[in-house]
């Protein structure tokens, strides 16, 4: 049987960006909302991530406009001591849980789990089988368009041999037998992650073989903070290097000279250009690791052997491999954002998704010309290559510019912990947060014109 919900917005993907824009649109609209999820609650691929992840990023850039994520504290121990709290994720599941039980209270958010939108307005339960549909006039919003995927939910992308072991990241936390090898294939965030994780459980640098198909860039964690003193000076130092700059390697290399930008192995040059902000210590830790193959994608893993294009690898016949190379961000081509027949959610400004959503949300509720929507927030990628990085922060910081030159938008985002570029009414300021305002208002306009010729 097929019944139909009274809803004005039906929002497919309740992760972050669904849940993000959700709360921004029902805080400044009067509307109804259908939110549906193919998992069992909100949360995204955080209900599945593995057990000892973080955010990469501090707390305070996540999560929905309304309710800050942590409490904005400080770290007060450990190799983080000083910068912002991190979240781990059952933080992060256990928040979304309390924020869902917030916008259902309100009685005009509805959540369907365990359900997939097939077309049409049409939604079906995939464990009753149960059909319903939402009025024609009802805006679909399609918030998993960027939904990354992980090692959990994605098979390895390449053979595996009968007699190979290898598992996906989640499992290294469930071990019950160490092996004399890890091999730990993926050159991003999580293989990272697995790489610490190994380390601190006491693992010899010497037993880990970690295959990078890329080289990779990432940010100094330190500079990406909610301090507007730490991150504006962060964002000048882009675009007064970017001005100087004559290609992309010359940029790259001066924000790791400016300390902006980390690589691992400084006699290579690296490629990709993700860019997750990665501790000092973090860095330090990674380097100890000197069993590195660098020979591109692997092809094949069989018991003590990984293939490449170009040979093959000998391992430790026990070998343990860890699956880390899900490709993670997704990189569709950008579209408009409101279209006739859809709100698709995208990155605005350069990277932090969750405020992008949530400014569209907060523009949905508040205009009605679906061209002046999209001329005041028009999509941006995330980066991969560095060409990738130079384009995302010329689109995002365009889009910024357009955003903010609207006196209600600016004022909205001057008070949501997500912006990461925000000064908030109250604060009190400081020569360091003048310094930095003066470099972006004398270097944005030329540093981004650079970016632009170098993407």
């Amino acid at each position: 049987m097929t019944r139909t919900v009274s809803v004005d917005y039906l929002v497919v993907g309740a992760g972050a960006m669904g849940m993000a824009f959700t709360d921004a649109l029902v805080g400044h609209a009067d509307v109804r909302v259908a939110l549906v999820d193919r998992r069992h609650g909100v949360s995204g691929h955080w209900l599945e991530a593995y057990p000892f992840v973080r955010l990469h990023q501090a707390s305070a850039f996540y999560g929905v406009a309304s309710t800050l994520l942590g409490g904005g504290q400080l770290q007060q121990r450990g190799p983080e001591q000083g910068l912002q709290e991190r979240a781990s994720q059952a933080e992060i599941c256990a928040y979304y849980a309390r924020e869902l039980d917030r916008l259902v209270a309100t009685g005009r958010v509805e959540f369907f789990p365990n359900c997939e939108h097939v077309g049409d307005r049409t939604v079906l339960s995939r464990i009753s089988g149960e059909r319903f549909t939402v009025p024609e006039a009802c805006r679909v919003v399609d918030a998993h368009y960027l939904a990354p995927s992980i090692p959990a939910e994605k098979p390895p992308p390449f053979e595996v041999a009968d007699g190979a072991r290898v598992l996906p990241v989640n499992a290294l936390a469930r071990l019950e037998e160490a092996p004399r090898q890890y091999v730990v294939i993926g050159a991003g965030k999580t293989a990272t992650d697995a790489c610490i994780w190994l380390l601190s459980r006491g693992v010899d640098p010497d037993a880990i073989c970690w295959v990078r198909a890329r080289e990779p860039w990432m940010m100094n964690r330190a500079v990406v903070q909610p301090d507007p003193a730490v991150f504006l000076t962060m964002a000048a130092d882009v675009m007064e290097t970017a001005e100087r700059s004559t290609s992309v390697e010359e940029l790259f290399l001066g924000l790791e000279d400016a300390g902006v930008m980390l690589r691992v192995d400084r006699s290579v040059l690296p490629t990709m250009a993700k860019a997750p902000t990665l501790a000092t210590w973090e860095l330090d830790a990674l380097r100890t690791l000197e069993n590195v193959v660098r020979r591109g994608h692997v092809r094949s893993v069989s018991r003590g052997a990984l293939a490449f294009a170009d040979g093959t690898v000998r391992v430790a016949d026990d070998a343990l491999v860890v699956h880390c190379a899900a490709d993670g961000l997704k990189y569709p081509p950008l579209v408009p954002v409101w279209r006739r027949e859809v709100i698709t959610l995208q990155a605005i400004r350069a990277g932090f998704p969750c405020f992008g959503a949530a400014v569209t949300g907060y523009v949905e509720a508040t205009r009605t010309d679906d061209d002046e929507k999209n001329r005041l927030c028009p999509p941006s990628p995330y980066g991969n290559s560095m060409a990738d990085w130079a384009r995302m922060n010329v689109l995002g910081t365009r889009a910024a510019m357009s955003f903010t030159s609207q006196p209600d938008i600016k004022e909205w985002a001057s008070r949501v912990a997500l912006n990461p570029a925000r000064v908030p009414p109250d604060h009190p300021g400081s020569p360091e947060l003048d310094r930095a305002l003066e470099r972006l208002a004398a270097h944005t306009r030329p540093g981004v014109a650079r970016l632009a010729e170098l993407s």
